[in-house]
Protein backbone atom coordinates (compact mmCIF):
# COMPACT_ATOMS: atom_id res chain seq x y z
CA UNK A 1 0.00 0.00 0.00
CA UNK A 2 2.96 2.48 0.86
CA UNK A 3 4.58 1.87 -2.31
CA UNK A 4 1.50 2.28 -4.39
CA UNK A 5 1.44 5.80 -2.88
CA UNK A 6 4.86 6.73 -3.06
CA UNK A 7 4.70 5.88 -6.49
CA UNK A 8 1.49 8.02 -6.85
CA UNK A 9 3.52 11.10 -5.38
CA UNK A 10 6.59 10.61 -7.70
CA UNK A 11 4.06 10.20 -10.78
CA UNK A 12 2.38 13.32 -9.74
CA UNK A 13 5.61 15.57 -9.14
CA UNK A 14 6.58 14.15 -12.51
CA UNK A 15 3.57 14.99 -14.27
CA UNK A 16 3.82 18.59 -12.86
CA UNK A 17 7.41 19.17 -13.31
CA UNK A 18 6.91 17.96 -16.76
CA UNK A 19 3.90 20.41 -17.55
CA UNK A 20 5.97 23.17 -16.27
CA UNK A 21 8.67 22.72 -18.67
CA UNK A 22 6.45 22.96 -21.15
CA UNK A 23 4.54 25.92 -20.10
CA UNK A 24 5.25 28.22 -17.21
CA UNK A 25 2.19 28.20 -15.15
CA UNK A 26 3.50 30.47 -12.77
CA UNK A 27 3.99 33.48 -14.78
CA UNK A 28 1.79 32.87 -17.58
CA UNK A 29 1.09 35.08 -20.81
CA UNK A 30 -1.01 34.39 -23.42
CA UNK A 31 0.40 33.71 -26.99
CA UNK A 32 0.63 36.63 -28.90
CA UNK A 33 0.02 37.43 -32.56
CA UNK A 34 2.44 37.82 -35.32
CA UNK A 35 0.90 42.05 -35.68
CA UNK A 36 2.72 42.42 -31.93
CA UNK A 37 6.18 41.23 -33.19
CA UNK A 38 7.86 44.33 -32.76
CA UNK A 39 7.12 44.45 -28.99
CA UNK A 40 8.34 41.48 -28.26
CA UNK A 41 11.27 41.25 -26.08
CA UNK A 42 12.91 39.67 -24.47
CA UNK A 43 11.00 39.94 -20.80
CA UNK A 44 8.69 38.16 -23.18
CA UNK A 45 10.23 35.01 -22.81
CA UNK A 46 8.58 33.52 -19.43
CA UNK A 47 9.46 29.95 -19.89
CA UNK A 48 11.16 27.59 -17.32
CA UNK A 49 14.45 25.50 -18.71
CA UNK A 50 15.24 23.30 -16.14
CA UNK A 51 18.35 21.04 -17.59
CA UNK A 52 20.09 23.03 -20.80
CA UNK A 53 23.07 25.43 -19.34
CA UNK A 54 25.13 25.93 -22.42
CA UNK A 55 24.25 25.46 -26.30
CA UNK A 56 27.57 24.37 -28.24
CA UNK A 57 29.46 25.46 -24.86
CA UNK A 58 28.24 29.05 -25.12
CA UNK A 59 25.82 29.87 -22.21
CA UNK A 60 24.06 33.01 -24.20
CA UNK A 61 21.22 31.38 -26.42
CA UNK A 62 16.91 31.41 -26.26
CA UNK A 63 14.32 29.37 -27.56
CA UNK A 64 11.12 30.75 -28.35
CA UNK A 65 8.05 28.69 -29.12
CA UNK A 66 5.74 29.54 -32.08
CA UNK A 67 2.84 27.66 -33.89
CA UNK A 68 0.37 27.95 -36.22
CA UNK A 69 -3.15 27.62 -35.55
CA UNK A 70 -6.21 27.71 -38.10
CA UNK A 71 -10.05 27.38 -37.73
CA UNK A 72 -11.87 25.86 -40.83
CA UNK A 73 -15.10 27.68 -40.80
CA UNK A 74 -18.41 27.08 -43.40
CA UNK A 75 -17.28 30.32 -45.87
CA UNK A 76 -13.54 30.79 -45.03
CA UNK A 77 -10.30 29.74 -42.92
CA UNK A 78 -8.85 31.35 -40.17
CA UNK A 79 -4.99 30.72 -40.30
CA UNK A 80 -2.62 32.64 -37.77
CA UNK A 81 0.57 32.89 -36.31
CA UNK A 82 1.45 32.84 -32.41
CA UNK A 83 4.23 33.43 -30.05
CA UNK A 84 3.95 31.37 -26.99
CA UNK A 85 5.54 33.88 -24.49
CA UNK A 86 5.18 31.17 -21.60
CA UNK A 87 7.02 28.32 -23.46
CA UNK A 88 10.04 30.59 -24.68
CA UNK A 89 12.76 31.05 -22.83
CA UNK A 90 15.93 33.32 -22.74
CA UNK A 91 19.35 31.21 -20.66
CA UNK A 92 20.85 33.77 -18.60
CA UNK A 93 18.49 36.89 -18.94
CA UNK A 94 21.43 39.08 -17.76
CA UNK A 95 23.17 38.82 -21.19
CA UNK A 96 20.18 39.88 -23.46
CA UNK A 97 21.79 40.36 -27.16
CA UNK A 98 19.91 42.30 -29.47
CA UNK A 99 21.29 39.48 -32.42
CA UNK A 100 20.02 37.18 -30.45
CA UNK A 101 16.45 38.58 -30.21
CA UNK A 102 16.95 39.28 -34.03
CA UNK A 103 17.70 35.52 -34.91
CA UNK A 104 14.79 34.51 -32.20
CA UNK A 105 12.31 36.61 -33.73
CA UNK A 106 12.71 35.23 -37.32
CA UNK A 107 11.99 32.13 -36.30
CA UNK A 108 8.42 34.17 -35.55
CA UNK A 109 8.52 35.26 -38.83
CA UNK A 110 9.12 31.98 -40.49
CA UNK A 111 5.97 31.28 -38.94
CA UNK A 112 4.20 33.93 -40.13
CA UNK A 113 5.85 33.35 -43.88
CA UNK A 114 4.26 29.88 -43.54
CA UNK A 115 0.75 30.78 -42.55
CA UNK A 116 0.65 33.21 -45.48
CA UNK A 117 1.69 30.40 -47.82
CA UNK A 118 -1.19 28.14 -46.37
CA UNK A 119 -3.47 31.07 -47.01
CA UNK A 120 -2.02 31.35 -50.09
CA UNK A 121 -2.28 27.56 -51.41
CA UNK A 122 -5.70 27.59 -50.17
CA UNK A 123 -6.63 30.43 -51.85
CA UNK A 124 -5.58 28.71 -54.87
CA UNK A 125 -6.84 25.62 -54.29
CA UNK A 126 -9.60 24.43 -56.90
CA UNK A 127 -10.58 21.37 -54.03
CA UNK A 128 -11.61 23.21 -50.94
CA UNK A 129 -13.57 20.90 -48.58
CA UNK A 130 -12.20 20.50 -44.97
CA UNK A 131 -10.50 17.22 -45.59
CA UNK A 132 -8.32 18.49 -48.42
CA UNK A 133 -7.58 21.88 -46.52
CA UNK A 134 -6.45 20.34 -43.14
CA UNK A 135 -3.97 17.92 -45.68
CA UNK A 136 -2.83 21.50 -46.85
CA UNK A 137 -1.97 22.66 -43.73
CA UNK A 138 -0.44 19.81 -42.18
CA UNK A 139 2.03 19.34 -44.99
CA UNK A 140 2.82 23.03 -44.76
CA UNK A 141 3.20 22.70 -40.98
CA UNK A 142 5.90 20.31 -41.93
CA UNK A 143 7.67 21.82 -43.93
CA UNK A 144 7.73 24.67 -41.56
CA UNK A 145 9.39 22.91 -38.94
CA UNK A 146 11.82 21.72 -41.04
CA UNK A 147 12.99 25.64 -42.16
CA UNK A 148 13.18 26.20 -39.19
CA UNK A 149 15.63 23.37 -38.25
CA UNK A 150 17.70 24.59 -41.41
CA UNK A 151 17.48 27.87 -40.05
CA UNK A 152 18.95 27.26 -37.46
CA UNK A 153 21.72 24.85 -38.65
CA UNK A 154 23.00 27.17 -41.60
CA UNK A 155 22.73 30.40 -38.89
CA UNK A 156 24.07 28.16 -36.42
CA UNK A 157 21.25 29.59 -34.00
CA UNK A 158 22.76 33.07 -35.39
CA UNK A 159 26.41 33.05 -35.19
CA UNK A 160 27.39 32.72 -38.80
CA UNK A 161 26.28 36.17 -39.13
CA UNK A 162 26.63 36.33 -43.06
CA UNK A 163 24.52 33.33 -42.88
CA UNK A 164 21.86 34.93 -40.81
CA UNK A 165 21.76 38.24 -42.60
CA UNK A 166 21.04 36.21 -46.03
CA UNK A 167 17.60 34.74 -44.13
CA UNK A 168 17.10 38.00 -42.76
CA UNK A 169 16.93 39.23 -46.20
CA UNK A 170 15.06 36.18 -47.95
CA UNK A 171 12.61 35.73 -44.82
CA UNK A 172 11.22 39.80 -45.23
CA UNK A 173 10.91 39.49 -48.95
CA UNK A 174 9.26 36.09 -48.99
CA UNK A 175 6.74 37.68 -46.44
CA UNK A 176 6.58 41.23 -48.77
CA UNK A 177 5.41 38.76 -51.99
CA UNK A 178 3.00 37.17 -49.61
CA UNK A 179 1.85 40.27 -47.74
CA UNK A 180 -1.70 40.23 -50.04
CA UNK A 181 -2.67 37.15 -47.33
CA UNK A 182 -1.51 38.82 -44.07
CA UNK A 183 -5.36 38.93 -43.26
CA UNK A 184 -5.66 35.79 -40.94
CA UNK A 185 -8.68 34.95 -42.55
CA UNK A 186 -8.87 33.38 -46.30
CA UNK A 187 -12.56 33.15 -48.02
CA UNK A 188 -13.12 29.40 -49.37
CA UNK A 189 -16.73 29.76 -50.86
CA UNK A 190 -16.50 33.48 -53.16
CA UNK A 191 -17.59 32.58 -56.86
Amino acid sequence: MKVKIAISVVVFFLIVFYSLMQINFLDYESPKKYDEIDEITFNDFKGLEFFQNSLYGNKHFAYIKTSINYQIEEDSVKVESFFHPSSSYVYKKDLFSKELLTHELYHFKITELFSRMIKKKIFESKNRDNIQIENLINELKIKERQFQFKYDDDTFHSYVFSEQKKYQNDIDSLLNLHSNFKNPKVYINEK
